[in-house]
């Protein structure tokens, strides 16, 4: 057993003092792990039971509530009175007081929680509710067990823990010791059901689609790559799923959802995870304005459900989800925040830089002149944007999947989705015509070998489902975890994924 525990020396003096208290329950018979406490009741169930036993009592009646509870969670307060001690067990609804007594319990039983328990461990107690004199509902313990015991000691500063390095690499403690940061994950996962209620009542499948793909694509990204040993084949980590949801529109569905993990190999930062979740929805017979109407339905009613309200604080800004939102056209919102009409240069990367140069304007070179276009709304346009507005009508060069607009073929039936500085999707009208599909992605390859390592891959096995017919069809993609970040008031992505990317330690 010493060689066993050896390696757990090695955290330390407060380590080696719980392995000590760990052998004292061996010693004694007692399971240190058991497989099984019973708890019946949560802390925020007991606090309920009482209060409302309380109210059933006749008014100025001196009776008392007569409740017996089986509760359990951690140990995250310990105040020894001599003979009697209070503690604080934390669950996952809440925190409830436990009170052990000496002559209650017995001199060996007491001393035995007093000496060999700590802050961290797991406890089920059993007793009966009553008040104390400030008010607080609390248990009166008659007898309690060890359901796990912590090994390692609780951060020193475990109350409201700060350092945002130790937050992200153990989550958990983080989790545990700050209740607002438990909150924001509980939201989350309201944010995603409430999105899923949503799609299913308006007639939309949730369907499920490969990570592993032959052919990444559906979105201008660099991928993740891996080897199939046995197919002996290079895979991809799907950027998108978007392209094996429309073949189940040529299949015959109508309306289909997938919320997933998508991977995009690019760089980390307050705004993007190279791992993170998105929506997905294709919808029959509809078209970008369509996705606009079911977008703006959609948002509004998740807020709703979760917040219960669509007037949100975001970044200190006073935010409105309520529909209508704002539809803005992308070349006349970059004229109006910087003069430049980007017709005037269409398809010159060359002639739009030296003319964002001649304004001083500070936008980073880029392969294609759709992409500097999508610069200069980056830069220029997107943060301007408080309330939630849909930028339509993007350049033809960076939308390879979308319909051409019929009045203007330089440009695409596409918009994007923007509240308070956040690009929140992306939703378009599908191109559905196998032919011009091929041939974009053909122009796309040709972006490849000029060094454009976002450009999209040549996929002829889309080409041949589209072969089949697709009728006409709109898309949308959402980010949830940049939603959360909205509907939570979180300005750095880190925060609202459980377990964010992180450079290793050195």
């Amino acid at each position: 057993m010493e060689q066993d525990l050896h390696y757990f020396k090695n955290f330390g003096e407060q380590v080696e003092q719980r392995l000590h208290k760990l052998t004292n329950f061996a010693k004694r018979g007692q399971l240190p792990y058991p497989p099984r406490v019973i708890r019946r009741h949560t802390a925020a169930e007991a606090n309920q039971m009482y209060e409302a036993a309380e109210k059933e009592l006749p008014d100025n009646s001196e009776e008392k509530p007569q409740l017996n509870v089986e509760v359990a969670g951690r140990l995250v307060a310990i105040r020894n009175m001599g003979k009697s001690t209070f503690a604080h067990l934390q669950d996952g609804s809440g925190r409830l007081q436990l009170y052990f007594r000496q002559n209650d319990l017995g001199d060996e039983r007491y001393q035995q929680f007093v000496k060999d328990f700590d802050l961290g461990d797991f406890v089920a107690a059993q007793g009966y509710l009553f008040r104390t004199r400030t008010g607080e509902v609390t248990v009166h313990v008659t007898d309690y067990q060890l359901a796990a015991k912590a090994l390692h000691p609780l951060p020193e500063k475990w109350h409201g823990l700060k350092d945002t390095e130790t937050r992200y690499r153990q989550r958990y403690l983080d989790l545990m010791t700050n209740p607002e940061v438990r909150d924001i994950f509980i939201k989350r996962s309201k944010i995603v059901s409430a999105m899923r209620r949503f799609l299913d009542g308006e007639g939309f499948l949730e369907v499920e689609t490969p990570a592993l793909q032959p052919i990444y694509g559906g979105a201008m990204a660099r991928p993740f790559t891996t080897h199939h040993n046995a197919l002996d084949m290079e895979l991809y980590l799907r950027i998108s799923d978007e392209l094996y949801l429309k073949r189940l529109i040529v299949g015959g569905f109508d309306k289909v959802y997938e919320i997933c993990k998508d991977f995009r190999n690019e760089g980390v930062s307050t705004k993007h995870n190279p791992e993170f979740t998105q929506m997905e929805c294709y919808w029959a017979y509809a078209d970008y304005l369509d996705m606009m109407r079911l977008t703006e339905t959609m948002v509004a009613f998740i807020a709703r459900e979760v917040l219960g309200t669509t007037q949100i604080i975001f970044n200190g800004k006073t935010v409105n989800l309520e529909p209508p939102w704002q539809r803005l056209n992308l070349a006349e919102s970059i004229k109006q925040r910087t003069e430049i009409d980007i017709f005037d240069t269409y398809g010159d990367v060359k002639a739009l830089w030296k003319e964002c140069q001649s304004l001083k304007l500070d936008v980073s070179p880029q392969p294609t002149w759709g992409k500097l276009v999508d610069e200069l709304l980056g830069e220029y346009v997107e943060p301007t944007i408080v309330d939630p507005a849909f930028i339509h009508t993007y350049p033809l060069d960076i939308s390879p999947l979308a319909k051409q607009n019929p009045d203007d073929p330089r440009v695409v039936e596409r918009f994007e989705i923007f509240v308070a500085g956040l690009e929140m999707g992306n939703a378009y009208s599908e191109l559905n015509d196998p032919i011009l599909q091929r041939q974009r992605f053909l122009e796309q390859q040709q972006g490849s070998a000029a060094g454009d390592d976002e450009a999209h891959l040549m996929d002829d096995a889309y080409v041949l489902a589209l072969m089949q017919g697709m009728p006409p069809t709109g898309g949308l993609g959402i980010g949830i975890d940049r939603l959360t970040m909205l509907l939570t008031d979180q300005q750095s992505i880190r925060e609202v994924i459980l377990f964010p990317h992180l450079r290793a330690r050195e």
